[in-house]
């Protein structure tokens, strides 16, 4: 047997993207890492030995502008161009290159960790190192660091650290949880199998095994949705063992997900209910996709009144959005809908003290684990959540590591140094502004070659009924002057419409009403209408206009996109029927839907010109969009004539790095698995080409090029320092749309 000890700054056990955020985060700040994972692959339940699609704060586009920045970020969009077919091995080539990419991470796989050593009492411990057993390679390593990181869903490490932990659901009255049980119990949510089918273009026979379950004689058949054309996470509902313990009952509930998925095939092939004469199973999962065990107890307990009402943590750094989403504990045998869901009227925020033990001062933890209750766990399980939540556990590894003190004590003496640094990576942060001393990029003045003053949408691709009330959310900024829709009237009608705000800068909902106006319209076609609808609020702010039903008008809808407009349906019907999933009524998020408008609004004009592009934007402290669009976007640009924008420093300063963020539309619902397929390869709103620019010594100097882009973010680090005092960046041509966007940029001078 093999013996080794491998040294390093911050050692990761946990394979799965918050792990595989978390490990990158740090080496991009500086830190040696050991990323341990006891897999042959990662990714953790998205990866192709599971296969579950990675979900996130859209909520398969519920929620706006919530999809994830930074790390996970990059993986959605570098997906969506390798991939867009969501092919589960591409996906693992995508994460296992996000990682072979940083030099500061040593991979370790089919590493299993079961030995920890640690010290100190019960309420104050410390890891010293932790073991693990490469299989195949009959290797036996020990990994010495000063900051660990639990990120292996089951939370193996900080158990046998010491770290307090909970398992079950809590009573209702612990946290004052009105979805919590009114006595606590052991009951988690329960593991799931996957399979795929395709059709063989012959008949296939299917001779099920002898374990298979007959699900006639269940209820599955009746209250789960069965049909012979899905397969994969279409089936997230076959899940079992949440009354079982689901670690030490492990292989039990994988045998018994066994009979049920075979059982279900030989319902589909052999019962003459489906037009299956041609399927066959092409996959099916052998490694259960667990979705609860121990969550760890950190300086704060994360509950459903947190999420419900949207706290801002003051040491937020990160966000979700998926529903608080929990599962009748039989699973599949349940006679209950097989998941009931509770939304909140946007993204929420995670605090840094529940990705922190409270009693193991060098353990952090990321993912399925972090400190909070069932109820709230229901909501930051998903993956892309579990993500950004590794990026922000890693990052602040990395800062505590460097700075020689606990997570605690970052918490308390440097949050805002560690939330500065979240929003230079990109990450999923919301509602924070850039107040970074270093960048330069603050201190300029900004001019464009030319700015979007006009928010109108013309061109009709088809006329849509007005059967139900629909919403348009436009930028205010500064003001509402006037709204002109183009309307089909088959007889005399009255237009009706009202102008509400969102409440936050982060909600895309209708909140408080600020006025209304109603017009007649005449019977005729094409006919732009104006409603004296006005609104100058005290902050620029989004507006949420409702435009009422009236069954004698239509409105023209476009198949043109506009860069902070949206248009919503409200009530449509559910796109999961309710016996498998059941959404709480009444809900903003669920009863206003733009699923029916993706990429699409209605034909409008806005009567007043606005600021929400104008240069400055990017260099205004966001860079995502909250209560606006937060980008400068030019005019419409026209062939053969480039777009560009400038800072100007009235006394020359030096230039070392430069950061650019450019417009990947994070409205557009991105997937990294088969649950629907993106058009596109390269989000069309991405700068393509582009070059940068310095003025020194009133000369101009190239300094950068992007050629064929297809990221958000791209930082140019310079060979050498350079006295500026303008600089340019300058767009040729975008990925299919017709402006040139810009985040955000920043200068600095260090690398």
């Amino acid at each position: 047997m093999k013996q080794e000890v491998v040294y390093s700054d911050i050692t990761v056990i946990g394979g799965g993207l918050a792990g595989v955020c978390a490990a990158v985060a740090a080496a991009r700040a500086g830190q040696t890492v050991s990323l341990v994972q006891n897999r042959p692959v990662l990714g953790g339940n998205s990866s192709s030995e599971v296969r579950v699609w990675v979900c996130g704060a859209t909520a398969h586009g519920t929620n706006r502008y919530a999809r994830e920045t930074g790390i996970m970020g990059e993986m959605f969009v570098e997906n969506q161009f390798r991939n867009p077919d969501g092919n589960p091995y591409y996906w693992d080539l995508v994460v296992l290159e996000t990682v072979r990419a940083e030099h500061n991470i040593t991979l370790f796989l089919n590493t299993d960790v079961h030995e920890v050593e640690a010290d100190g009492s019960e309420a104050e411990r410390s890891i010293r190192s932790v073991t693990g057993w490469m299989m195949g390679s009959e290797r036996r390593i020990r990994f010495e660091s000063r900051m660990f990181l639990d990120c292996t869903g089951d939370g193996l490490v900080g158990f046998l650290a010491g770290a307090q932990y909970r398992i079950g659901r809590e009573a209702r009255d612990e946290y004052d949880e009105d979805w919590a049980p009114l006595a606590a119990d052991g009951i988690t949510l329960g593991s799931t199998l996957l399979f795929y089918t395709k059709d063989a273009g012959h008949p296939v026979k299917y001779v099920p095994p002898g374990f298979a379950v007959n699900i006639a004689d269940t209820t599955i058949p009746l209250k789960r949705v069965i049909r012979s054309g899905d397969n994969g996470c279409a089936y997230w509902w076959i899940e079992w063992g949440g009354e079982l313990d689901t670690v030490d009952d492990n292989e039990r509930i994988r045998d018994e997900l066994w009979s049920v998925i075979y059982g279900i095939w030989d319902f589909i092939k052999n019962s003459g209910q489906f037009d299956a004469q041609n399927m066959t199973l092409e996959w099916v999962g052998s490694v259960p996709g667990k979705r609860e065990y121990r969550r760890f107890i950190g300086d704060y307990v994360l509950n459903q009144n947190d999420i419900v009402a949207q706290r801002e943590f003051e040491d937020r750094v990160a966000f979700g959005g998926w529903s608080i989403d929990l599962h009748p504990p039989q699973g599949v045998y349940s006679t209950e809908s097989g998941s009931k869901h509770l939304h909140a009227d946007g993204i929420y925020h995670l605090p840094f003290r529940s990705l922190y033990s409270a009693n193991v001062s060098n353990l952090m933890m990321a993912g399925r684990n972090i400190s909070a209750s069932h109820v709230a766990f229901g909501t930051t399980r998903v993956m892309a959540t579990c993500a950004v939540i590794g990026e922000a556990a890693g990052l602040g590894a990395a800062l505590s590591v460097r700075k020689g003190i606990t997570p605690r004590e970052l918490q308390r003496n440097h949050m805002g140094e560690l939330q500065q640094t979240l929003l230079r990576c990109d990450a999923s942060v919301i509602g924070l502004r850039n107040t970074d001393p270093d960048d330069l990029a603050r201190q300029v003045e900004v001019t464009a070659s030319s700015t979007r003053t006009r928010i109108a949408v013309e061109q009709p691709m088809e006329s849509y009924s007005l059967e139900a009330d629909v919403g348009l959310l436009v930028p205010a900024d500064p003001e509402i002057g006037g709204l002109e829709l183009l309307i089909d009237a088959e007889a005399d009608a009255v237009l009706e419409a009202e102008l509400w705000d969102t409440g936050r800068g982060e909600n895309y909902v209708p909140h408080t009403r600020i006025s209304s106006a109603s017009v007649r319209v005449a019977k005729g076609g094409n006919q732009w209408v104006r409603l004296d609808l006005s609104w100058r609020p005290a902050a620029a702010q989004n507006a949420f206009i409702i435009i009422k039903a009236n069954g004698k008008l239509s409105l023209g809808l476009s198949d043109q996109p506009h860069t902070g407009v949206l248009a919503f349906l409200k009530g449509p019907k559910p796109v999961v029927s309710s016996e498998l999933e059941d959404h709480q009524p009444g809900q903003p998020v669920v009863q206003w839907s733009m699923r029916p408008f993706a990429r699409k609004t209605f034909c409008f004009r806005l009567v007043s010109p606005t600021q929400a592009f104008s240069p400055d934007k990017a260099v205004d402290g966001y860079n995502r969009p909250y209560a606006g669009p937060h980008m400068w976007s030019s005019a419409p640009m026209q062939a053969g004539v480039d777009e560009w924008l400038e800072l100007s420093w009235p006394d020359p300063v030096n230039v070392r790095t430069v950061h650019l963020t450019f417009n990947d539309d994070v409205n557009e619902d991105l997937i990294n698995l088969h649950h629907h397929r993106t058009p596109f390869e390269v989000i069309p709103e991405l700068v393509r080409n582009y070059t940068v620019q310095a003025e020194s010594n009133g000369e101009w100097v190239t300094i950068a090029k992007g050629i064929d882009n297809r990221k958000r973010k791209q930082v140019h680090k310079l060979d050498a320092v350079m006295a500026a005092s303008r600089l340019r960046i300058t767009v040729q041509s975008v990925n299919g749309a017709c402006h040139a966007e810009i985040v955000e940029v920043r200068v600095y001078a260090q690398l």
